[in-house]
């Protein structure tokens, strides 16, 4: 999607093109709309110079943009990265458990009435979600683990051009 949107530069005309071109390779049309809707929100928080350096970073480069840019559009996920994630990396805490995402969760909901108010699979289904792209990032190990944030020089500098820095979404000592 990347290309894509360096071509046209409008988010609109990218979503549409990639549906109308299965370039997400979904079995079912529906999860291809959702697919190209999620991505293009995500990387529509990335800069014209982070998305044109996309298609050279490597596999775990890109998993740390892609990373930034999910805690970039969703503030609950930047939260938890932040809160939950990078302060029990800093602690030595050595893991990140489901517990910890409901503890997390439950305390954001006496704020935030809207949470209190999601389905329970719908809340699971988040969660998942979170964990299953904390994986994908080399963030942490599917048991739980947390796996300290090693930075090429170039992703340091996208991640750090930001005020605050994007550092603070990472298990990662870096200010």
């Amino acid at each position: 999607m990347a290309p894509l949107y360096l071509e046209h530069h409008d988010w609109e005309i990218v979503r549409r093109l990639t549906v109308e071109g299965d370039l997400l390779q979904t079995r079912a049309h529906s999860t291809g709309v959702t697919l190209a809707r999620e991505t293009a929100k995500r990387l529509s928080t990335l800069t014209d110079h982070e998305i044109a350096q996309l298609s050279d970073l490597t596999g775990t480069e890109r998993g740390h943009m892609m990373w930034a840019a999910a805690c970039r559009c969703h503030e609950f996920i930047g939260d938890f990265a932040e809160e939950v994630l990078r302060e029990r990396f800093l602690t030595l805490a050595g893991t990140v458990t489901h517990e910890d995402y409901d503890s997390f969760y439950r305390a954001k909901a006496v704020w935030h009435e809207e949470l209190s108010e999601v389905a329970e699979s719908t809340y699971k289904k988040l969660r998942q979600m979170v964990f299953k792209m904390m994986v994908e990032a080399c963030l942490v190990a599917k048991a739980g683990s947390i796996e300290p944030a090693l930075f090429s020089k170039r992703v340091a500098e996208m991640l750090s051009a930001r005020t605050p820095s994007d550092f603070r979404f990472f298990p990662t000592r870096e200010a």
